[in-house]
């Protein structure tokens, strides 16, 4: 069993971006479901639905396949074929939680990348969660 699917998410993501794949599926647990998982699901599809909106991916699907639920990411690239996911960091880990208020929201590369928050209103980017004066888990990094 994997101990972060975030971070399991998210290299996935980098890894699938490196190899300039079309797309990645990304399982929403494994066979043996856990009660861990369930919301780690939810999570995942708003994590992909901020890339999407960030402009960091092209969609995303949550489908399922030979019985297992999966969330399929497709991948976005420039004219050159040059990668619109130059990093992905993960931040907070089952080990270590990292919490910000609003006034220590990180601003990553100036502005350039985001931060993607867990609050209470849901996941927000670092921008959105500075207007709602919300702090949270700093779940990642993207730029």
């Amino acid at each position: 069993m994997r101990s972060d699917p975030i971070a399991d998410m998210l290299t996935r993501i980098r890894n699938a971006s490196r190899a300039e794949h079309e797309k990645v599926d990304i399982p929403a647990s494994r066979l043996k479901v856990r009660i861990a998982d369930v919301p780690a699901s939810k999570l995942k599809a708003e994590i992909a639905r901020i890339l999407k909106e960030e402009g960091y991916i092209a969609n995303y699907k949550p489908t399922e396949e030979n019985g297992q639920k999966v969330l399929r990411v497709y991948l976005k690239y420039g004219v050159a074929n040059e990668r619109m996911i130059s990093g992905l960091v993960r931040v907070s880990t089952p080990g270590r939680r990292v919490y910000v208020t609003h006034e220590r929201i990180p601003s990553i590369l100036g502005g350039m990348g985001v931060a993607l928050l867990s609050t209470s209103r849901g996941v927000l980017t670092d921008r959105d969660a500075r207007k709602q004066r919300m702090g949270g888990e700093v779940l990642a990094y993207v730029w």
